[in-house]
């Protein structure tokens, strides 16, 4: 059974921007390899919007190697997108979801292959609720911003986690391996 884990960044007052992080060539390349490993990446419409961001980097590279190996693995994965407003995902690699999030979810984890990446906080949020994340990465950069999408909000129950290890970057960030303990 494949592994659903929830990879996201945040700062250190628990908040979800992606401009707010301290993007630098070793956390570009943890996360390309990340991706290299996974067999897919879930999206909600908004962070996989923002992602679209990475195929200008394919036509024109930033001459940045992290930069642009993680465009090109970020390019290669296949995604599915969760979307009630997209018609199309105009990236080859993409597809929208025709199914709700529990019943696409639980279908992909019992295929075989490479594990499922969840990329959006939307969607970690309802794939928390729904018990169906197996491990969590968070990736908390050294930044406080006072403001903005918290990570774990509106959450309904109580969930306890086990740390399974922690990777530190130059850069300060830090990466939590978490796995709920189904208590």
């Amino acid at each position: 059974m494949r592994k659903v884990i929830a990879a996201i960044n945040m700062t250190l007052d628990g908040f979800c921007d992606h401009t707010a992080g301290i993007p630098d060539e070793a956390l570009h390349q943890h996360y390309s390899e990340l991706l290299d490993k996974a067999g897919l990446i879930l999206y909600g419409r908004t962070t996989y919007q923002l992602m679209q961001f990475w195929q200008t980097l394919l036509k024109n590279p930033s001459g940045e190697k992290s930069m642009d190996e993680f465009a090109v693995a970020i390019d290669k994965i296949p995604k599915i997108v969760f979307s009630h407003t997209l018609k199309n995902t105009e990236w080859d690699s993409a597809k929208l979801s025709n199914q709700p999030i529990e019943e696409e979810v639980s279908e992909l984890k019992q295929q075989p292959g490479k594990d499922i990446l969840v990329g959006s906080r939307s969607l970690i949020i309802q794939l928390i609720e729904l018990n169906l994340i197996d491990e969590f990465q968070l990736c908390v950069h050294p930044v406080v911003i006072g403001k903005g999408l918290p990570l774990f909000d509106k959450i309904k129950d109580r969930t306890i986690f086990k740390l399974l290890k922690t990777k530190i970057f130059g850069s300060g960030a830090i990466v939590l391996y978490y796995e709920p303990t189904r208590q």
